[in-house]
């Protein structure tokens, strides 16, 4: 997993640009160590052909809605400067990928690809071998995880971005031990590590104890709820839980 990610989802005139359809929107939202941070890419684009009237069911953009928003080459550089070198996050990867350099090379970029720019890790399979046999669109995840998407009437690629920034987060988040300790050196002997470790207790400063607030009580336990829910009720700690 790369430091920067970039979580990204576009809309579209229709579902095959080997039709001739054109992305007519563009959101994306950073990551940063697996936290989302302020900076965000948001387009919407003139396509220059109308819009399916299925595609305007699903996102409700319309041709007139489009009227005098920029072609993709003209936010082509500010959109690759954004995603360059990030681990792209996408749901269906191989729908936005296809589209995306189905752009690059309609505005004379010759052969380069968002896969030579970027990583991808596609949502949808990783959400398909976590919960085979299951719905896994963006809508089943967030029932799933929990997560927010009452706002989500119609699709939008930046309100997208958003929520799936949330799924991804969700279904990635894994309980580390508490208990990593730095290994020692493989050369050094059991007495020369024993006293190593009776030098580090010794010279530790008196811990402090730090109570949670009821804030933190409140986030942990909807910490524990989400991690009850994704793994089918096998949350350890939440049976540990007083009642």
């Amino acid at each position: 997993m790369r430091a920067r990610q970039v979580v990204l989802d576009t809309e579209t005139t229709g579902l095959d640009p080997a039709q001739g359809h054109r992305i007519i929107e563009i959101g994306c939202v950073e990551l940063v160590n697996r936290r989302p941070t302020e900076r965000r890419f948001h387009a919407y684009l003139q396509p220059d052909r109308l819009i399916d009237a299925e595609a305007v069911r699903v996102h409700g953009i319309t041709n007139e809605r489009l009227a005098g928003q920029p072609r993709f080459p003209d936010i082509a550089d500010a959109f690759l400067d954004f995603v360059r070198d990030a681990e792209l996050i996408i749901h269906n990867a191989p729908f936005d990928i296809g589209f995306l350099n189905h752009e690059l090379r309609s505005c004379g970029r010759g052969q380069l690809a968002i896969e030579q720019l970027c990583a991808v890790e596609d949502t949808l399979l990783l959400a398909r071998r976590r919960h085979p046999g299951q719905r896994n669109s963006l809508d089943a995840l967030c029932k799933r995880y929990n997560i927010d998407n009452s706002q989500r009437t119609l699709h939008g690629a930046l309100l997208d971005a958003e929520i799936l920034a949330d799924v991804y987060l969700a279904m990635t988040r894994q309980q580390s031990s508490m208990f990593e300790r730095e290994s020692h050196d493989a050369t050094a002997t059991p007495r020369a590590a024993a006293l190593r470790e009776t030098r580090a207790i010794r010279n530790r400063p008196p811990l402090s104890v730090v109570r949670a607030d009821l804030e933190e009580t409140r986030e942990h336990a909807r910490y524990l709820e989400l991690l009850d829910n994704s793994s089918g009720g096998q949350c350890v700690w939440k049976r540990l839980e007083p009642s």
